[in-house]
């Protein structure tokens, strides 16, 4: 019978997106495992495209009692051999007494077979805290992720063969995080090529402010899927984003990308990771100016030319 795996990942988007490195060496080293992501319904849809998993649960945050004992009943009739926790929150952790503690389980809930024992384990970047935690399970192969599915038909978009990205949103709760629209603006307004505008149906106030500025710029926030998010940015020039789910997409689908970051959030801890990236911190991230961001971005595309 083949090893059953299960791997935890219920989001965000940003998290998601540093989990792939994790997600191809948990596959490189179970190849005849059945592996099973739980995950949340926003995610399914790209864990289904992925070459990783086998099954992909959606129900990974059950609302209500009989949700969460439906949840419980299908972990534990799963008979997994081993969990692979990247989450790493109280929610995930409880997941061990769901699953069973017959099985194997990578992560830090109590009694954890193989428990991410580092102490200083909220200090390190996302890619190498899951890294050293796998390590610490017995994964010691960590091959690229292949990303060639990581695409998607971009066609109805009409867009021409050269643009640029703008991701002018971030969590809604943190307003810090969100450089001014208005300068966004004036960065799109300066482009000799159009600016795409990306962002979920909350950021569609910013994308308006930004095209109303811009009239070359074209505003998308609310139409895109995950995966046309990652089309556009295999074919951008360059994005330009806070630090928020779309950014960290763009980066790992090989966009040459500048993040900027302010006193809310610690490019130490979370800055995306990407073929090309680079990181502007300013705080307040509110007062930073245009002309640094200009330069930020020459230094970008200059380094990014060299090493293509």
């Amino acid at each position: 019978m083949k090893p059953r795996i299960l791997v935890i990942k219920l989001g965000a988007l940003g998290d998601f997106a540093q989990a792939f490195g994790p997600f191809a060496a948990i596959r490189a080293h179970h190849p005849g495992a059945e592996i099973t992501l739980l995950t949340t319904p926003p995610f399914a849809p790209l864990a289904r495209q992925a070459p990783w998993f086998d099954r992909v649960w959606d129900h990974g945050r059950p609302r209500g009692l009989v949700a969460l004992w439906a949840l419980a009943r299908q972990l534990r009739a799963a008979r997994f051999d081993r969990v692979y926790d990247l989450q790493t929150s109280a929610r995930s952790s409880r997941y061990r007494w769901l699953v069973g503690r017959g099985a194997e389980w990578s992560g830090i809930a109590p009694g954890a077979s193989h428990p991410h024992a580092n102490s200083r384990r909220d200090f390190m970047h996302t890619v190498e805290r899951q890294r050293e935690q796998l390590e610490m399970a017995g994964i010691n192969h960590f091959p690229a992720p292949e990303l060639g599915w990581l695409d998607a038909d971009i066609g109805r978009f009409a867009l021409p063969a050269r643009f640029t990205l703008l991701i002018p949103g971030a969590s809604p709760t943190r307003p810090a995080k969100r450089w001014p629209a208005p300068r966004f603006a004036e960065i799109a307004a300066g482009l000799d090529i159009p600016a795409v505008i990306l962002g979920g149906p909350a950021e569609a106030a910013l994308g308006a402010e930004i095209a109303r500025a811009a009239p070359g710029a074209r505003d998308l926030t609310g139409q895109t899927s995950f995966a046309e998010i990652a089309a556009l940015a295999r074919r951008a020039d360059f994005c330009l984003g806070n630090d928020t789910g779309p950014t960290h997409l763009a980066a790992v689908a090989g966009c040459p990308t500048l993040a900027l970051f302010g006193e809310d959030s610690d490019p130490a801890l979370c800055a995306p990771r990407g073929p090309h990236v680079a990181v502007l911190r300013h705080q307040p991230l509110a007062t930073l100016e245009v002309a640094a961001v200009r330069a930020a971005l020459q230094d970008l595309m200059r380094e990014s030319t060299t090493t293509a």
